[in-house]
């Protein structure tokens, strides 16, 4: 699911994958524009329609739209002679918009005081099985058994959640159409889709809270499923439906086979917000009509896709998507378990350097305010590793030790209600922030990435944005509204305890501003351990190097680096060196945990550091 709300239309061109692939698979792939897919796609149908009647099955990820292509099959079946019927079982199964609507309102939550820009909701579980009229849905099923019978004809079933095991021997070919997270946001914020039970869009921001909560989840799940049973014939790529690749089911799942035994880098989302600075959007060369590119959303699971070189094509893979493929081999299977097969970490950069001001005075909150409001999988943590900064760069990070905080809940509720300013220094302390400062945020703890600085964001699994902005300083958005802020809600979450220090003392459970240690080191490389505390089910690292430096999953826990100091590196397999990537100054690079052992060269002349996060040792036993 994702829940980035406005992403920059920008796609990267820069982190593509060349997992080396048969001929066999490379030649699977049919590409060339939709008019030719569909060519390629009825010819594969329409002979063995002269015969018995064929009944074809599109299902898809949310916003998917069918509607090209199934005319240009519907076209070539035409030309060849058969009838071709199209059936939108979503109209002809579904409960009514009203009844879907009395189903899933009562889980959002409508006041504004609480909840001032109608954000958050409870996570409906029941499935497309739970959206079905039972005696429409009868009629439907009826309705396609009797087409079985005869020939001459092709029938099209398509719709979201047409796949679902209830409906799946209706059908002779399975089909399911798949897109990126980047582009599903894009085409709701379009106008382009419509939430299920709607006949048209509402407001962008309650159209995206309720796929969150609703839509993407069942979208999710159907996907997850017919992924792990291999219930699907023909995969297709569709974020540009004039564009769309199609391959057979088995040579996706052999491309994801093949990219998994690889260090591999995903294709990041920018955004831009009203505290971005300017550092990454220069690194990345993005565009010139960027405004800023607050955040790079350069691995985090449910966001990004994956580039990967087929022959003469680059595919775009939702990165989850991949990850339900090969979720034991990437993450291990204690991990897959223990997280429900979520990639269990994200990573971003938050950009403020030359930037307007701080990022908001903010917490997230913990793991039975999120099971009990929510319904997610438990807390929201992070991280904030110092990787840039400028002058006077500051890292917000609990309270002071004299703070009044009962007076800064008074001062912060002025601020909103009265828009006064709240003089947040006399409340919030913060470490000068440095190039290699580590500090973590368990749920609850107050803190802000300060003015002038990059910082490399390292959380727990988030699937939503639980992120309560306390103080933005009366700032106006990009829209010339004021930001809103989450008094009441932060208030609720907010960890009073941890002061300066606390935060800083080693005999503390919230001891979460620590001094590096050295883990391991042999000749010419050294591995620190920045930050550990048993609140967070991560270890935080640095490898820091003159030439190289060994590294071993032990096939058990998989590492994400990223390059914080240096120009150039190499990250490849010992057993497989062909097996590599390389990566340039603030590359993200994941190595899957069925890797063993591997080296990460460097290219360069000067030393260099990158940052290593895996999940820590006893990580099965933290509560979510």
């Amino acid at each position: 699911m994702s829940f980035m709300y406005n992403p920059f239309p920008f796609d990267d061109p820069k982190p593509v994958n060349r997992p080396e692939l048969s001929k066999k698979t490379i030649d699977a792939v049919v590409s060339g524009g939709t008019p030719a897919v569909a060519k390629k796609f009825a010819a594969s149908v329409i002979e063995s329609a002269r015969e018995s009647n064929r009944i074809l099955a599109f299902d898809g990820y949310t916003t998917v739209d069918w509607k090209l292509f199934l005319n240009l099959v519907a076209r070539e079946c035409r030309i060849a002679g058969v009838e071709f019927v199209s059936i939108d079982q979503n109209k002809e199964c579904f409960k009514s918009g009203e009844e879907i609507d009395n189903m899933i309102d009562p889980l959002l939550i409508w006041d504004t005081k609480i909840d001032p820009t109608l954000l958050y909701g409870k996570i409906y579980k029941g499935g497309y099985e739970g959206l079905l009229d039972e005696v429409k849905t009868k009629k439907f099923e009826e309705n396609v058994m009797s087409l079985k019978e005869g020939k001459g004809k092709v029938v099209a079933v398509y719709g979201y959640g047409c796949l679902i095991p209830r409906f799946r021997k209706l059908y002779d070919v399975k089909c399911f159409f798949d897109i990126t997270p980047k582009t599903s946001i894009l085409r709701i914020r379009g106008g382009e889709y419509s939430n299920i039970g709607k006949e048209r869009p509402d407001q962008i921001n309650r159209v995206i809270r309720r796929c969150y909560y609703c839509d993407f989840e069942i979208a999710v799940c159907n996907r997850r499923e017919l992924l792990h049973n291999s219930a699907i014939d023909f995969f297709f790529l569709a974020d540009d439906p004039k564009n769309i690749v199609m391959m057979p089911f088995e040579t996706f799942s052999d491309i994801c086979a093949q990219l998994v035994k690889y260090p591999f880098r995903a294709k990041p989302c920018y955004l831009e917000g009203v505290w971005g600075g300017s550092y990454m959007k220069k690194l990345r060369h993005l565009p010139d009509n960027m405004r800023n590119a607050a955040w790079v959303f350069d691995f985090i699971p449910m966001e990004v896709s994956v580039l990967v070189k087929v022959g003469g094509e680059t595919l775009d893979i939702n990165f989850c998507t991949f990850v339900c493929k090969e979720g034991v081999n990437l993450m291990s299977k204690d991990c897959v378990e223990k997280f429900h097969g979520y990639f269990p970490i994200r990573f971003n950069y938050d950009d403020s350097y030359h930037s307007t001001g701080n990022m908001s005075i903010q917490c997230h909150s913990g793991s039975a305010f999120n099971r009990e409001h929510y319904g997610e999988f438990g807390r929201q943590d992070e991280s904030y590793y110092v990787c840039v900064t400028g002058h006077d760069a500051k890292t917000f990070i609990g309270f002071r030790d004299d703070a009044d905080i009962p007076r800064f809940f008074k001062d912060i509720e002025a601020a909103d209600t009265e828009h006064k300013p709240c003089d947040y220094m006399k409340y919030v302390n913060y470490e000068e922030s440095k190039p290699g400062l580590q500090v973590m945020l368990p749920a609850g703890t107050i803190h802000s990435s300060g003015r002038n600085q990059v910082i490399l964001e390292i959380g727990s699994l988030t699937i939503g944005s639980y992120t309560y902005k306390m103080y933005d300083y009366l700032r106006l958005d990009f829209d010339g509204k004021q930001r809103p802020i989450h008094t009441r809600l932060g208030e609720e979450n907010v960890a009073q305890h941890r002061t300066a220090s606390v935060i800083h003392d080693p005999q503390s459970p919230d001891y979460i501003v620590q001094r590096p240690r050295v883990a391991a080191s042999g000749e010419g490389w050294k591995e620190l351990i920045l930050g550990e505390n048993e609140q967070l089910y991560f270890s935080l690292r640095r490898l820091d190097f003159e030439t190289e430096c060994p590294q071993d999953t032990h096939g058990e826990r998989f590492h994400v680096l990223a390059l914080v100091d240096g120009d150039h590196v190499r990250v490849r397999s010992v057993a497989h060196p062909e097996r590599s990537f390389d990566m340039d100054y603030l590359d993200i690079v994941c190595v899957p945990a069925d890797m063993g052992e591997y080296v990460i060269e460097n290219l360069g002349k000067e030393p260099v550091m990158v940052h290593k996060t895996m999940l820590r040792d006893g990580y099965q036993e933290v509560v979510l």
